[in-house]
Order: structure tokens, then sequence, then C-alpha cells
């Protein structure tokens, strides 16, 4: 149905093995609906099948970048976020953040502040 969606990448920032967070259950949840997904965290480990990278990777065709990171945690990636072009930015709760917000708005890419899961979940992904 949606092939721009399955089309284009998804990265999880602030991914994480534990099957506790988020975002470990972001990126199965997103995989499981047939979202691409680049997931990148503090530490190298899998989600399954879809490794964790500490570093980030020169990645295209991004549509979503789902934040999983406090907004201090954030800054060191403005630059690399912006360098993706995406067209939305999901500020997952706890991850809000006005200042990177205010920068996306500035260059064309949409703030949402919204948790993931739940957009999965009600088909608004």
């Amino acid at each position: 149905m949606e092939t721009t969606s399955n089309t284009k990448r998804t990265v999880v920032l602030g991914a994480s093995p534990n099957p506790e967070r988020y975002s470990f259950m972001a990126v199965n949840r997103l995989k499981s609906k047939g979202h691409p997904v680049v997931a990148i965290g503090s530490r190298a480990a899998d989600i399954g099948d879809t490794p964790i990278i500490t570093t980030p990777p020169a990645v295209e065709d991004v549509d979503t970048v789902t934040l999983y990171l406090n907004p201090a945690r954030q800054q060191q990636y403005y630059d690399y976020i912006l360098q993706l072009k995406p067209r939305r930015i999901i500020f997952n709760p706890g991850a809000e953040n006005t200042e990177l917000e205010n920068i996306a708005r500035k260059n064309n890419i949409e703030p949402v502040n919204a948790c993931t899961l739940v957009l999965l979940s009600t088909g608004q992904f």
C-alpha cells in the first residue's frame, strides 16, 4: 500500500539491545511492518537481525529519524540528522527538543512529538 514508506529508511537514533527499551521495541515493530531500519546506538549489538551501529553511517533515502535520546545527547547528532535529509524527525517521549525542532523546520524537516510505537500501532506511521 504505502510504497514510499517501505522503500525509504527509518533511522532509529538511540537504539538499545535491551528488550525492555522502547527503541528496541521500535526497531522490531518497524521491521515487522516492512520498514527498512538503520539502528544507531552507543553499544554495538544486534536487535534480531538488525545490527546496532555505533558510528553513524552515510544513509540515503531516509524518510524518518526517530529519536530515543535526551536533548543533551542529541546535540552531537544535529549535523548528521540534517545530512540525512529526512522528511520528518519523531521526538519520542523524553526526547522532545525545541532547539532541534526549530533547526528541523528551518531545513524543511517536519518535527513530530509522538511515540513511534503508537504511530505504528494506530496505522499513522
